[in-house]
């Protein structure tokens, strides 16, 4: 964890915007600004899942070189306010998380939660949005969006079985040729919607992909398999080749409405 005076709540990865591709990293870092100190934590607590998705930085970074494509990566942790979270939604701001109390957040203010809405969730997704619509006028086509995620070995007593897992609602455009050539290795036990069901409402690929009927997906990719740079690097070049691919579809650059399985978009 880095503490900054000066602190930025997003970080663009510049790439070709023509492609139409744009990635996403939601829990890239686990940053806080030093107003926010460690919100009453031990630094040990920063090195778990509860404060970023580990690798998911160094995973998202390489992709965008290996694509030449742009990438949004949320630049706090997800402890200070969760930007893959509906502002309604009570876990965006984590008091209790897999076992940890997080003093800083509780009791939480309802000032406070505006604040941290208003100074890193709320330009964070400007920034996404922002970046998207610059796709989009850059390539003169509807936009590819691609969110890369962690996940633990085990929840709760569970091992996980998954390397890694696609997460979709209705459209599966993207979901299912990326299920697909995965599978293709078959060294690797890929998930459909696991470890986590793809349709949360008002998350980033609600907000930004599915209410505009952009084709989207989100990856989790196993924490133990991106934890070094060397497990990193080799994730994005397996991935490279597969989103190129899935960017070449004809069906993956037209606006289509699916809906949610949540409820009206």
């Amino acid at each position: 964890m880095t503490r900054s005076t000066v602190f930025t709540p997003f970080d663009i990865v510049e790439g070709d915007r023509k492609k139409g591709v744009v990635l996403l990293a939601d829990h890239a870092r686990r940053d806080l600004p030093e107003e926010y100190g460690s919100l009453g934590l031990p630094a040990s607590e920063f090195d778990r899942h509860i404060a970023y998705d580990i690798g998911v930085e160094t995973v998202t970074r390489e992709l965008a070189a290996a694509l030449d494509a742009p990438a949004v990566l949320a630049g706090f942790s997800r402890l200070l306010i969760d930007p893959n979270r509906g502002e309604d939604d009570p876990t965006m701001i984590r008091q209790l998380y897999d076992g940890t109390v997080v003093p800083g957040n509780y009791p939480i203010a309802r000032e406070e939660r505006e604040r941290r809405l208003d100074r890193f969730y709320r330009p964070y997704h400007d920034a996404v949005g922002a970046m998207i619509a610059s796709v989009a006028h850059a390539s003169g086509k509807a936009p590819f969006i691609f969110s890369v995620h962690s996940f633990t070995p085990a929840m709760q007593g569970f091992v996980r079985p998954w390397h890694v897992g696609v997460l979709w609602d209705r459209d599966d455009r993207v979901a299912r040729p990326l299920i697909d050539m995965l599978a293709e290795d078959k060294s690797l036990v890929v998930g459909d919607n696991e470890p986590y069901d793809g349709a949360l409402r008002g998350d980033t690929m609600f907000r930004h992909a599915i209410v505009n009927g952009y084709a989207h997906a989100l990856i989790e990719i196993r924490q133990d398999l991106i934890a070094d740079r060397a497990g990193a690097l080799a994730w994005a070049e397996r991935l490279a080749p597969i989103v190129d691919a899935i960017d070449r579809r004809p069906d993956i650059h037209r606006v289509k409405m699916f809906g949610s399985r949540t409820g009206p978009v």
